[in-house]
């Protein structure tokens, strides 16, 4: 039987977090379920609640095999990569005559502008929204953790955002970086797998188990098969301490609380299934693990009145958060959620975020069909209705394939305004 789990630790679990937001329980799941073959009533029942359209887009998972010990090896790598830049740019700017390229070491040899930094190092290349700039609250490093050369030579051509080679730091620059990378990347993508034949027996409760549109297993097949896997290692830089005390973080001081979408702003999970990894706290310039200060930080979702909720997500778990591509082939049984990410106030120094999303998607070329008994509008109508992303009803239209449909929400998102 699937075991149901509060994450509360407290009475004031879900009370208001200090920036105004209703800090929230999220369903847990135990990895001997999400294993299993079955899916139970029980489970059936969490997998709703968690992401149906009453829930929050996302369930986690404990116990998962090597899962802890795997993210305490990658997650501090995220420091050391990051630091690259900073020595790099040291040296040059202690050596005048240097003849080595100006550019820091991680933009000179691990950024792909080709894939649109689809692979590799990312630093102020992300614009979600008209009325933002680029995003520079974050570095990103991509990769696939499958394979270095994903697809064939016919697919790389044909979809070169898609399927981009793989950028690794010198083994000696960064030792064991890829062998972790990659170890998390692949236990994080095979939870998706597992997990999808259960949101396959959701689908079809809500289908019908004889409907033919929607044959058993078809997106544990689909996620099964898939080599189109990208992880992306995330590191949020400390936000601005225009004004703020430079004392202890231990001492809170007394500065704005930042807005929801500092770290990162609103959006959807356009794809399919993605693994989080949770995240860590670090302190910027020493790279040491911390426990997060700031208790309005972290991830937020917003709840059918749009309403922002601050997820708490156990340090010993992963979780499952339900991409739109999924919202559409299941009839609207599961829903993506938007979500963003607030930063640490500046009253707390020097803190940085870390996190690892491993996105597990279908070829560009996937149908993204509705099942027979469903229709547009069911599956419109089971999303949130938020002004913080641009509608799903603008950027999907029936008969679309996967490639076709992240081409227009990439459109859009760039010239989005929350605004509006």
């Amino acid at each position: 039987m699937a075991q149901v789990e509060s994450n509360s630790t407290n009475e004031d679990s879900k009370a208001v977090d200090a920036a105004g937001a209703v800090a929230v329980d999220v369903v847990i799941l135990d990895w001997k379920d999400v294993v299993g073959t079955e899916t139970s009533d029980s489970l059936l029942n969490a997998l709703e609640q968690a992401l149906g359209p009453g829930g929050v887009g996302l369930v986690a998972i404990r116990n998962v095999p090597e899962f802890v010990e795997a993210k305490r090896a990658f997650l501090p790598m995220a420091h050391a990569l990051i630091s690259l830049e900073k020595k790099n740019n040291d040296t040059n700017n202690n050596n005048n005559n240097s003849n080595m390229n100006m550019n820091d070491y991680l933009e000179s040899n691990l950024t792909d502008a080709a894939s649109l930094y689809n692979a590799g190092w990312s630093h102020g290349k992300e614009k979600l929204g008209d009325d933002k700039p680029p995003d520079t609250s974050k570095g990103s490093f991509y990769y696939n953790p499958l394979t270095d050369t994903p697809g064939t030579p016919e697919d790389r051509q044909q979809y070169p955002l898609s399927y981009p080679c793989n950028l690794w730091p010198d083994k000696d620059i960064l030792p064991g970086f890829k062998q972790n990378a990659c170890h998390i990347g692949v236990i994080l993508k095979e939870a998706v797998v597992e997990l999808s034949k259960h949101i396959d027996a959701l689908a079809l409760r809500k289908a019908g188990s004889n409907n033919i549109s929607y044959p058993p297993q078809f997106l544990y097949k689909a996620m099964k098969d898939t080599e189109k896997a990208k992880a992306r290692l995330l590191y949020y830089y400390p936000l601005a301490e225009a004004g703020a005390d430079q004392s202890s973080n231990e001492e809170k001081q007394e500065a704005p609380v930042p807005a929801e979408d500092s770290w990162i702003g609103w959006h959807n999970d356009s794809g399919f299934l993605t693994a989080l990894a949770g995240d860590m706290y670090v302190d910027h310039k020493t790279g040491k693990a911390i426990a997060c200060p700031d208790p309005a930080a972290g991830l937020y979702v917003v709840d059918r009145n749009d309403v922002s909720q601050h997820i708490l997500l156990p340090e010993d778990c992963m979780a499952v958060q339900i991409g739109e591509c999924t919202q559409i082939v299941t009839g609207g049984a599961v829903v993506a959620t938007p979500h963003c990410v607030r930063g640490c106030s500046s009253g707390y120094n020097n803190i940085a975020r870390i996190s690892l999303p491993c996105f597990v998607d279908t070829p560009p070329a996937f149908p993204l069909n509705v099942p027979q008994g469903s229709s547009r509008k069911d599956i419109i109508s089971a999303g949130l209705q938020s002004g913080r992303v641009p509608p799903l009803d603008m950027r999907w239209k029936e008969g679309m394939t996967f490639g076709d449909f992240l081409s227009e929400t990439f459109s859009l998102y760039y010239n989005w305004s929350s605004s509006k």
